[in-house]
């Protein structure tokens, strides 16, 4: 874990922290994946979108949200101003679980050097946690995702220069099943516009 941090702490810049994932083999989920999913978007907005892992098509493709889930994700944040040069979406882990599965709370405590790396590098304004297991793991919450959705907690790591705002949201692929709650999904989009644009 030691060395994954240093890696992480090395890298000045996000295409470095992909150069330093590309040469990681502490997590398992390496060997199984067809490429690593670090991220898509402006590796300088105001807003990072941070989901579970990698499903078929991002593994397939290398990009984060590209399946069903992430055209619904385009369609959200669509519905507020917002599109992928104006944000950075990655995930907890940067290689997909074998079958979809879930990633284990060890894979995700290794790649979280590098999540935490990443959010330091794009230094954001607001980091949005997509569904419940992102969350738990970047807000330090032990409450399920319809208890978390809707308030705002502060996000901080030694290396950033201010606490970011942060909030979690459903994942997309939950709403895609679970179309009854599209409503506080909206409203939970409306208050990430407002916070990026107060009046």
């Amino acid at each position: 874990m030691h060395s994954a941090w240093a890696l992480a702490a090395a890298a000045m810049t996000v295409e470095e922290l992909r150069r330093a994932l590309e040469g990681f083999d502490g997590c398992g989920l390496k060997k199984t994946a067809t490429n690593l999913v670090l991220g898509d978007g402006n590796p300088e907005a105001r807003i990072i979108l941070i989901g579970e892992a990698p499903g078929a098509e991002e593994d397939r493709q290398g990009v984060p949200f590209v399946g069903v889930s992430g055209r619904l994700l385009d369609r959200m944040l669509g519905s507020i101003g917002l599109d992928r040069t104006q944000v950075y979406i990655s995930n907890t882990v940067f290689w997909r679980p074998p079958g979809n599965r879930n990633p284990t709370t060890m894979e995700m405590a290794i790649c979280m050097p590098f999540v935490e790396r990443l959010i330091e590098l794009v230094d954001p304004e607001i980091l949005v946690a997509l569904g419940g297991a992102a969350a738990k793991v970047l807000l330090a919450q032990n409450v399920g995702i319809g208890k978390l959705r809707g308030r705002w907690f502060a996000y901080s790591t030694p290396r950033l220069p201010r606490p970011v705002e942060a909030t979690a949201v459903f994942h997309p692929a939950y709403l895609l099943r679970s179309a009854t709650h599209k409503g506080e999904a909206w409203r939970d989009l409306l208050e990430i516009k407002r916070k990026l644009n107060p009046l």
